[in-house]
C-alpha cells in the first residue's frame, strides 16, 4: 500500500522513493525484522500459556532413525506463525498490491503454514512427536496432496492467466549457466514439474528443521539470493544484459524475499541456540513452499537446488537412507536427516549449525556467480 505514496511526489519530492523496488524491499526487510523482534517474547509467553510446547521423546523412540536425539521438552513450537505474520504484514505494506505474483506467493505461504499448524497442533495435543512410529500429525500423503493441489492451482494461473509474455515463459524451463531454455515449451508436463518443485522444496526445509537456528539461518541466505534474481528477472534491461529469463512482474517478489530474510533474522534472535522457540512444521512447510513458488515465478527452479544446497543435502540424505534400507536392508548413514549423522559423530549442535550455515553461504555465492557464467 505504501507504493502509492509516490503519487504524492508533487507535494513532497522525497516520496518518489516509494516507486523503487529496492527501497521498498529494504523497508519490508526492516519491517518484518522489527515485527519478529517486538512480538517474539509475547508469542513465546502465549505459546507457553497455551502449553504448545515440543513434547519430549520417550525411550521407545530409540529404535527410530532419530534415536538418541534429545529435544528440548516444553520449548514453544509453532513459532513459524510469527514468521508468516511478519512477512505477510511487510509484504502487504511494501509490495505493489496489484501484482498477482505477490498474492500467489503469500497465498501459498499462508496455506502451507495452516497445513503445518494443523500438523503441529495434532502432534502436540496427542503428545506425539513426528519421529515416533505412532505419529498423530497430518499424514504424509495428505501433506503431499495439499502441496500438489496448491502447485496445480499456481500452474493453472501461470499457464492460462497473466500476460502473453508470462504465459509463454511459464511453460519453459531454464537451468543455470545456459543462455537458452532447456525446454522451450514443456506443455502439460509443466504441471508435474511445478508440483515437484513445490512439494520438494516444502519438504526439504521441513526435514532440515532439526537443530536450533539451522533451517532459519539457511532460509536467510536462500531468500537473499532469490531477492536478487527476482529483481534482475523482473527488469527487462538487466535480464537481457545478464542473459537470465525475463518474467514481467517478478521483481515485486524481491520485496517478499527481503521480508522473509528480515523475518528470518528476527526469528533467529529467539531460535538461536539454546532456542526459546521452534518454527515447527508451521514455519518449515510454509518457507519451503514459498521459496519454491518464488523460484517458479522467476524461472529459476534449478537454481533453487544450488542456492538451497543444504536443504537438498538434508532431503537427499533421507531419500537415500529410505531407498538404501528398502533395497539392502542396511542404513547408508548412521542417522538422518544429515545433521543427525554429525550429532552421532559427536559434533556439538552449534558446530553443526555454524558449518551448515557456512555451506549455505558458499551455495549462495555460487548461485550468484551464475549471473555472469552463461
Amino acid at each position: 500500500m505504501l507504493f502509492y505514496l509516490h503519487q504524492l511526489t508533487e507535494y513532497f519530492g522525497g516520496l518518489n522513493v516509494f516507486q523503487y523496488v529496492t527501497f521498498r524491499a529494504f523497508g519490508a526487510a526492516i519491517t518484518a525484522f522489527l515485527i519478529c523482534l517486538l512480538l517474539g517474547k509475547p508469542v513465546i509467553y502465549r505459546l507457553l500459556s497455551l502449553k504448545l510446547g515440543q513434547p519430549i521423546r520417550s525411550q521407545g523412540d530409540l529404535n527410530t532413525i532419530y534415536e538418541r536425539h534429545s529435544l528440548k521438552a516444553g520449548t514453544p513450537t509453532m513459532g513459524g506463525a510469527l514468521i508468516i505474520f511478519s512477512v505477510c504484514v511487510a509484504g502487504v505494506l511494501w509490495a505493489k498490491p496489484t501484482n498477482p505474483y505477490v498474492w500467489m506467493a503469500l497465498g501459498v505461504f499462508t496455506a502451507l503454514g495452516l497445513l503445518g499448524f494443523v500438523d503441529d497442533y495434532r502432534k502436540i495435543t496427542s503428545k506425539r512427536n513426528k519421529a515416533t512410529g505412532d505419529n498423530k500429525g497430518v499424514a504424509g500423503v495428505t501433506k503431499i496432496v495439499v502441496q500438489a493441489l496448491l502447485a496445480a492451482t499456481v500452474t493453472a494461473f501461470l499457464v492460462h492467466g497473466g500476460t502473453p509474455d508470462t504465459r509463454s515463459a511459464a511453460t519453459s524451463v531454464f537451468i543455470p549457466f545456459l543462455k537458452t531454455p532447456l525446454f522451450a515449451d514443456l506443455g502439460m508436463w509443466i504441471f508435474f514439474f511445478y508440483a515437484l518443485v513445490l512439494v520438494g522444496s516444502s519438504n526439504a526445509v521441513n526435514v532440515t528443521d532439526g537443530l536450533d537456528g539451522l533451517a532459519i539461518g539457511c532460509t536467510i541466505t536462500v531468500a537473499s539470493v532469490f531477492a536478487i534474481f527476482t529483481y534482475v528477472g523482473g527488469d527487462s534491461k538487466m535480464a537481457a544484459y545478464l542473459l537470465v529469463p525475463y518474467f514481467p512482474g517478478s521483481n515485486e517478489l524481491t520485496i517478499l524475499c527481503m521480508a522473509l530474510a528480515g523475518a528470518g533474522l528476527g526469528f533467529l534472535w529467539f531460535n538461536a541456540h539454546p532456542a526459546q522457540m521452534f518454527m515447527g512444521d508451521t514455519g518449515s512447510l510454509a518457507i519451503g513452499g514459498f521459496l519454491g513458488m518464488v523460484a517458479i515465478c522467476c524461472k529459476q527452479e534449478f537454481l533453487l537446488v544450488l542456492a538451497g544446497g543444504v536443504f537438498v543435502l538434508e532431503a537427499g540424505s533421507v531419500v537415500l537412507q529410505v531407498a538404501g534400507f528398502k533395497l539392502t536392508g542396511k542404513r547408508i548413514l548412521p542417522m538422518t536427516p544429515l545433521h543427525h549423522t554429525f550429532e552421532k559423530m559427536g559434533w556439538a549442535e552449534t558446530k553443526i549449525v555454524a558449518r551448515f550455515w557456512i555451506l549455505s553461504i558458499v551455495c549462495a555465492v555460487a548461485s550468484l556467480a551464475t549471473l555472469k557464467l552463461r
